[in-house]
């Protein structure tokens, strides 16, 4: 990701403020497409077309959505962290003709994980039409899709290409709901069949400039299987964390008495869902931020850091990197205080005009605003579990998003169990207990660096003599 923020920085050192804003939006793009996507689409679509057609096409279809959202994430996150982890020691080592393997094997691997949840869910379970079956479960392995190619995203120069794909595909989607799904036949069916072509639209947009960086032929062995074995941390991690996101969500459609079931037999409840949907948003601007600069800056202090041991530099130069390190993540943690801080205290002071100007339920501003707390925190222990991934505490970090999980569901079955004026609390506690806990991980680890480099992360201190002596010699 530090990639992308030296190259957007270059974009932005245009001395004017159209660079600046190009910058921080194609950084916002890179770091939460497919879910900024999903989240501007269905606010935008929700309220204009609400009336317009039935209420329960319209309930299916963001209730759908969401599902899938759910679905894809949760499932893809094993291979999403490992696939990503290999992409990444390919572009060090500075090959990367596995990658259109790698790219599709990854995809076959998901779409494996995905078809008996598919066949259950929307072949038994739900009751549906025909046609919003086959629509649903086509939306399902589109948002699959598009999660995966994410991944390359990073390792992707024309950051033009990769934003206005995801515009056009966004404005197609909204003109395609309301031809196709609006006021015709079709009904829900249509209305999802129209969301699909954006996301379509954006799915073989991605595709095509990722292949043509990477125009290499497929080969039949690429060594992803011991990826898994060895960092199959990395894997539960991903999951934990993932199904932590929508802990709190499953938990209110299964026991609060507010949620309710549609016709269809999914359950929702859509004044928290979307008052969450809505809380997720504020954090976009600490997402460009993070990997515009913070990022960027970190990633020099601790490349120097490691270029002084690498090249067996006397220990005062490498007390003074490690001191940089230190400032440059004080420095960092400072200003994205002061930007995230004041981007969710004016949200939640304005919660009121922001429902009002999207005609939202009033009953779900306050879970908004607990949202917005609890997106706050999340976002800071997110990105210091990206620090500790520089540092390969891949067990820390799995602890971490396993606490997450757990905080998530504990505190919002008791939020359940309090009644209304609770809902909320139980995800903004939990984000608050990651970020604790990512904190003083972060710190000890930070702190002790030095030793951590010389002795834990050592490879010749784990190896027996023979293997230190054969790896020494280089045989």
């Amino acid at each position: 990701m530090a990639g992308i923020g030296f190259t957007l920085r270059r974009l932005a050192a245009q001395d004017n403020l159209l660079g600046i804003v190009r910058a921080y939006g194609h950084a916002a793009v890179a770091a939460a497409g497919p879910w900024l996507f999903t989240i501007i689409a269905l606010g935008f679509i929700y309220p204009v077309y609400y009336g317009h057609t039935k209420n329960t096409d319209l309930d299916n279809f963001c209730t759908i959505i969401m599902y899938n959202f759910s679905f894809a994430l949760i499932l893809s996150a094993p291979i999403y962290m490992v696939v990503t982890r290999y992409l990444a020691d390919g572009i060090y080592r500075k090959n990367v003709t596995h990658a259109p393997t790698v790219l599709l094997q990854s995809l076959g691997l998901l779409y494996i994980a995905l078809l008996p949840l598919t066949v259950w869910y929307y072949g038994y379970y739900v009751q549906m039409s025909v046609g919003l079956r086959l629509a649903a479960i086509t939306n399902l392995f589109l948002v699959a899709l598009i999660w995966i190619l994410s991944i390359y995203m990073t390792a992707l120069k024309s950051y033009n290409s990769i934003t206005m794909a995801f515009i056009t595909g966004m404005a197609l989607a909204i003109v395609c709901v309301r031809e196709i799904g609006i006021d015709s036949p079709l009904g829900g069916a249509g209305t999802l069949i129209g969301f699909n072509i954006g996301l379509a639209w954006i799915a073989f947009s991605l595709a095509g400039k990722i292949f043509a960086e990477y125009p290499y032929r497929l080969t039949r062995h690429t060594h992803l299987a011991p990826y898994f074995r060895r960092y199959w941390d990395l894997a539960v991690g991903g999951v934990c964390y993932n199904t932590g996101i929508w802990a709190d969500k499953g938990v209110m459609w299964l026991c609060a008495p507010e949620a309710s079931v549609l016709p269809s037999r999914m359950l929702h409840y859509h004044n928290y869902d979307n008052a969450m949907f809505l809380a997720y948003l504020t954090v976009v601007p600490a997402l460009a931020v993070f990997i515009f600069s913070i990022e960027t800056n970190f990633f020099l202090r601790f490349q120097r850091f490691s270029e002084d041991i690498r090249t067996n530099q006397p220990l005062s130069v490498i007390r003074v990197a490690h001191r940089r390190i230190i400032a440059s993540l004080t420095d960092s943690a400072r200003n994205f205080l002061v930007i995230q801080g004041t981007c969710s205290l004016v949200t939640i002071l304005l919660a009121a005009k922001i429902f009002g100007l999207l005609h939202a339920d009033y009953l779900g501003i306050g879970m908004f605003r607990l949202g917005v707390l609890g997106s706050f925190f999340q976002a800071l222990a997110m990105f210091e579990i990206i620090l500790l991934s520089y540092f390969d505490c891949r067990r820390a970090t799995m602890f971490i998003q396993f606490i997450f999980l757990i905080g998530n569901v504990l505190f919002t079955l008791v939020d359940v169990r309090l009644g209304f004026s609770y809902y909320g609390y139980g995800y903004f506690l939990a984000s608050l207990l990651m970020f604790i806990v990512a904190s003083l991980v972060l710190f000890d680890h930070v702190m002790k660096l030095p030793y951590h480099a010389f002795i834990t992360n050592n490879m010749s201190l784990k190896l027996s003599p023979r293997a230190a002596m054969r790896r020494k010699s280089g045989t």
